[in-house]
């Protein structure tokens, strides 16, 4: 079984910068497909950033483009994600989300990895507070 946990969160001002980190353990030697997700007060979840099995092709929600960054860690089973640039309305609560490899990756496109289905593994989230 595939356990994903988060870290990183915590509060920030308007401006200020935030890195958040994600770990995929139980299956060893895999590559994972690793995305953010978040979801604020009162909102469904949304989309924020997504990095391809490879670790390479990141894709961005346009309202974190040019702002946050998501890269791979130490191991294709880890990913970060650099928040700059805060606004009060990133305030959320911050998921990883974790696909591994396999023999039916190769029918996700990226706009399938925008989205929940792409992912068969979630951390239970990491709250980000930015105020004003």
């Amino acid at each position: 079984q595939v356990h994903v946990e988060e870290s990183g969160g915590g509060a920030a001002q308007a401006g200020g910068s935030l890195r958040l980190s994600c770990v995929a353990t139980g299956r060893p030697n895999t590559n994972f497909a690793m995305g953010w997700f978040r979801q604020a007060a009162g909102k469904e979840r949304e989309f924020v950033a997504t990095l391809s099995w490879s670790g390479d092709s990141p894709y961005y929600a346009d309202s974190v483009k040019g702002r946050f960054t998501i890269s791979r860690g130490n191991g294709q089973n880890t990913a970060h994600l650099q928040m700059n640039n805060l606004q009060p309305e990133d305030t959320a609560v911050y998921y990883c989300a974790a696909d591994p490899f396999d023999r039916h990756s190769g029918l996700k496109t990226i706009m399938s990895m925008t989205t929940a289905f792409g992912y068969d593994y979630w951390g239970t989230g990491t709250l980000v507070t930015v105020s004003s």
